[in-house]
């Protein structure tokens, strides 16, 4: 994991940092979304995540679920029920330091309206979503929780053909994961703003070709 915060402590006023952040600013609403980060033997190991049913909005650090590497509780509030999903997607995308979950309006209309394709649900529209974003699979609807959809988020992690960042779960939202809380919030940011921009136009705004798509990965790096 990233050494960003150097105390457990520290990674908790962040986590409650951002999930303040994203209520706010819209993109979760009542007790919808989570987040949780993979803590570093100097911060005590396993996970913390934020409680089942909580709203981000309004944490309290102290009760941030403190769980093992085995997903057993060690202090806190009852993990959120999205803990198998979040366990399995740091064992598949093991660069991964924090993980965040929501029902961002946008990307979630635009699975009950039909994504562009199933191993991307968005075409690749501007260059910050190439560079900061990638391609972005859907994965089917479950019920919220359910233990299918942490093995066929891992599978699709695992089987990708360029490191994947994002998820996206059908009528639910997106899964998002980088090295840490503000990372993983940008990340979300740029997507949820690329699905608006897509609906905006219609779902038919024509994609950027392949040659400028090979100069952002040969300048940047891009995941796509």
């Amino acid at each position: 994991m990233s050494q960003w915060p150097p105390t457990q402590n520290a990674v908790r006023a962040e986590i409650v940092r951002v999930g303040a952040s994203l209520f706010q600013r819209g993109y979760v609403h009542s007790t919808a979304g989570n987040i949780s980060v993979r803590l570093d033997e100097a911060q005590g190991g396993g996970y913390l995540i934020t409680p089942t049913d909580a709203c981000m909005g309004f944490l309290d650090p102290e009760q941030l679920a403190w769980v093992a590497e085995d997903g057993s509780q060690r202090s806190g509030a009852r993990a959120s029920k999205t803990l198998t999903l979040h366990r399995h997607i740091y064992a598949a995308a093991i660069d991964a330091g924090c993980v965040i979950h929501t029902h961002a309006t946008h990307l979630v209309a635009l699975t009950l309206q039909g994504v562009w394709q199933d191993d991307d649900i968005l075409p690749p529209i501007t260059p910050y979503q190439v560079m900061k974003v990638g391609h972005v699979p859907l994965i089917p609807y479950e019920r919220p929780g359910a233990p299918a959809v942490a093995e066929a988020v891992a599978a699709r992690i695992q089987s990708a053909a360029r490191p994947l960042r994002a998820v996206m779960l059908e009528r639910l939202g997106p899964m998002v994961w980088h090295n840490g809380p503000a990372a993983a919030m940008a990340l979300l940011e740029e997507l949820e703003e690329t699905a608006r921009l897509w609906l905006l136009g219609g779902c038919n705004v024509a994609p950027m070709s392949d040659t400028q798509i090979e100069e952002l990965r040969a300048q940047f790096d891009a995941p796509w």
